[in-house]
């Protein structure tokens, strides 16, 4: 890094932090170690972010040291944490980052912090300096992954190094001041039985989901935001054949899957001169011309719906892909709508022909007002009369609150059979909960 911009920086944190803590011997602390910084940056021409944070390191322990002050040793170590999370962190809040409870922050303006934990939302008694201490932090943690936020480009999404995802819209579209969202990047990989385990759906619908996609069955995963629709679909892919060759599409990278043979691709947004965008849709084009077995969209969202499906209906079956809905069947008129808006000549027949041909099977999922995750359907796409897609439930979710499967036979289980495939754990009898209706 530049050492003009290092010291430049470490300037800035010393103006947005010196009445960070309340107390003269705190304020006396941290003069201290930027200073020592700030000579100590003064003699090299080049400083990089290993020799960084050494450096905020020993300044911070020398400064303890020398300190006069008597404070107990809780305090000097928090005091020695919060000077460097400020300097080579995300300031207020990395211990929030380092919470492996919290699954996601949410900064609403300068002054007000809110998480996610357990799936319910918290307030928090977090906060920054004022606006411009935000902007700061903002500005420092998209730049390292070579994305620009300003007045010109006042919203973008990003991931952190570590896979967290990003999200940031800056004021006068945010109209309480810069709001940052962070989802943060889970450490363990969930599994099947994890799922399972929680609630989120049955042993049952399980066993069939994985026949499904060991099957190249096409699954569209759909839910509102915050359902747990990503989660899902790393789950789903887990059953992936590691023979296959897979590409993952996604605007900012966070699904994890575990087979070798993966190729990911990241959306790119426009430069400053309004050029170099890759879209989504971009990529799914080129995926097709990669030799991919199969082709994961984290989240259609546009007109790549319609190169999405084309390529699902054309040869790559096995395909998976999300979509915000709040229902099976809202999930389908979106898909619709993409096509149409996106700018395709087409009749509604024929969009309504391309998804019938397209999409096998379509995964529901809800966030309950205790934070769970739950599957409340999974519903496959039998066809269409006149105008109209039709839709059965093979699992639905009870009165009980648990999946439980209708009773309905998919057609394509048939051509599983046919191939020999083991569907001996699939179990499809319905039970008396399943009967009594949807919760």
């Amino acid at each position: 890094m530049n050492l003009a911009d290092r010291i430049a920086s470490v300037q800035a944190q010393h103006t947005d932090h010196r009445h960070t803590f309340d107390t003269p011997a705190h304020a006396r602390m941290r003069e201290s170690v930027h200073d020592t910084l700030l000579e100590g940056l003064r003699g090299r021409d080049v400083i990089d972010a290993d020799d960084f944070a050494r450096d905020v390191r020993s300044a911070v322990s020398g400064a303890l040291t020398s300190d006069e002050t008597s404070l107990p040793a809780a305090e000097r170590a928090r005091l020695a944490q919060g000077i460097a999370d400020d300097l080579l962190g995300h300031g207020p809040l990395e211990p929030l980052l380092r919470d492996p409870t919290v699954s996601e922050i949410m900064v609403n303006g300068a002054h007000r912090v809110f998480i996610e934990r357990h799936g319910v939302v918290h307030p928090t008694d977090v906060q920054f300096n004022d606006e411009a201490h935000l902007r700061r932090l903002i500005e420092r943690m998209v730049s390292r992954v070579g994305r620009r936020v300003d007045e010109s480009s006042p919203m973008v999404d990003a991931r952190l190094p570590d896979g967290s995802r990003i999200n940031v819209i800056l004021p006068p579209l945010a109209l309480d001041g810069p709001t940052l969202t962070i989802r943060k990047f889970a450490a363990d990989v969930l599994g099947i039985d994890d799922l399972v385990s929680v609630g989120t759906l049955t042993t049952d619908a399980a066993e069939f989901l994985a026949a499904a996609v060991r099957g190249r069955v096409n699954v569209l995963v759909t839910g509102a935001t915050g359902t747990g629709k990503t989660t899902t679909l790393n789950v789903l892919s887990s059953f992936i054949p590691s023979t296959q060759r897979i590409i993952t599409i996604e605007d900012a990278a966070e699904l994890r899957l575990q087979q070798q043979h993966v190729v990911r691709l990241e959306s790119r947004p426009p430069n400053l001169e309004g050029k170099g965008e890759v879209s989504v849709r971009d990529l799914v084009r080129n995926a097709l011309r990669m030799r991919p077995d199969r082709i994961i969209v984290g989240e259609v969202r546009d007109s790549a719906a319609l190169d999405m499906l084309a390529a699902m209906a054309t040869g790559h079956d096995g395909s998976i892909c999300t979509v915000h809905a709040s229902s099976p069947r809202e999930a389908l008129s979106r898909i619709e709508t993409m096509i149409l808006t996106g700018g395709a000549d087409l009749p509604l027949t024929a969009v309504r022909e391309m998804v019938v041909s397209a999409i096998d099977l379509i995964v529901h999922q809800y966030r309950a007002a205790d934070g769970r995750r739950r599957i409340t359907a999974i519903t496959e796409v039998t066809g269409r009369e006149g105008d109209v897609i039709t839709l059965q439930d093979v699992f639905v979710i009870g009165s009980d609150g648990v999946l439980h499967p209708t009773g309905v036979r998919p057609r394509f289980l048939d051509t599983f059979l046919e191939r020999g495939d083991d569907l001996s754990r699939v179990h499809l009898v319905p039970t008396q909960a399943g009967r009594s209706g949807v919760a």
